[in-house]
């Protein structure tokens, strides 16, 4: 049976964000739980629907959240060798492979990172509704590396807290076409859905979120008998869907084998044959999770996770250091 919670701000409440408006007063539910329902369309502010969490709440504001009835969902174990590379009590570190999603969505729900875990008998939180249980925070499929997943409910609103207040280190590891310029600083823009195509994300001047990549160029490979390319470090101070992608195709240095974001004048030409056959035999990004740290929820101590290329990654920075 859904609930529907009806509050009225007060003068106290003014010119707070409706998500912690409503965790006031509804405790029992986390900030993530209403951040949650908020984006699905369960809130209406004035009688009128709201899918911002963010939004100020002002006095005399009638806040109206609906938490509709659990859905009767029976996900599906996958028998699939996850790569842990920790655990405890609380969480599980994992170093995700590029042939995975993280968790059901349209036109996969049962091949997933999510049904890997069921597999295991996995505990996990679910803070984040029942078809993401344990997910904190998404790699996408075809990006491999770190990944942190909650085994509890305390310890997914921990960890979900301090991405959202970015104490998290996230550094990934790309291959791009061309070289930086500068060689290293700070992308700082807002990027929003394209209005041209919804499944992809992009650089706007007037709305979206704000999102900041720090990057240095670790290696260029520039031969008068191949094209450009740089071995690239990005470190996240937000994380936007798909946001080194977006960032990377705004600067004009695209990531190989990036098939949504790729320039369409971009071609592999005056490249050694052995090369050409791993890029284009690259069925996926060039873009690795490669550190990951935060603080561990229950013991308060700092950890921090080191990931190595793998090797279909790896093999394209063999063959361009050989070239």
């Amino acid at each position: 049976m859904k609930k529907i919670i009806n509050l009225l701000a007060e003068i106290d409440d003014n010119g707070l964000r409706v998500d912690q408006f409503i965790n006031k007063y509804e405790q029992s539910l986390s900030r993530s739980k209403i951040k949650n329902l908020i984006i699905k369309k369960n809130l209406s502010i004035n009688d009128e629907l709201s899918n911002d969490p963010s939004k100020k709440v002002k006095i005399n504001d009638k806040i109206n959240l609906i938490i509709p009835e659990p859905e009767d969902i029976d996900l599906k174990p996958f028998n699939y060798k996850i790569d842990i590379i920790y655990e405890d009590n609380d969480l599980i570190v994992i170093n995700k492979k590029a042939d995975i999603s993280m968790h059901p969505g349209a036109g996969n729900k049962d091949k997933t990172l999510v049904n890997a875990l069921i597999n295991y008998n996995k505990k996990l939180s679910n803070i984040n509704g029942e078809l993401r249980p344990g997910i904190v925070h998404r790699i996408d499929k075809d990006t491999s590396g770190l990944v942190v997943v909650a085994k509890n409910n305390f310890v997914h609103e921990n960890l979900s807290n301090q991405f959202s207040e970015h104490s998290v280190d996230r550094q990934y590891q790309t291959l791009i076409w061309g070289k930086l310029r500068p060689s290293k600083g700070k992308i700082e823009t807002l990027i929003t859905r394209s209005s041209k195509n919804r499944q992809l994300m992009s650089v706007s001047l007037s709305k979206g979120k704000k999102s900041i990549t720090n990057y240095k160029t670790l290696e260029i490979f520039e031969k008068d008998t191949i094209p450009t390319f740089s071995l690239v470090e990005c470190k996240l101070e937000t994380g936007r869907t798909h946001q080194i992608r977006v960032h990377m195709s705004y600067k004009g240095n695209n990531i190989v084998g990036d098939q949504k974001y790729k320039k369409k004048f971009k071609k592999i030409k005056n490249v050694n044959k052995e090369l050409e056959n791993k890029i284009i035999n690259l069925n996926r990004q060039f873009l690795h999770a490669s550190n990951l740290g935060f603080t561990h929820p229950i013991n308060n101590k700092r950890m921090n996770f080191v990931s190595k290329l793998p090797n279909d990654l790896e093999n394209i920075l063999k063959s361009l250091r050989k070239s």
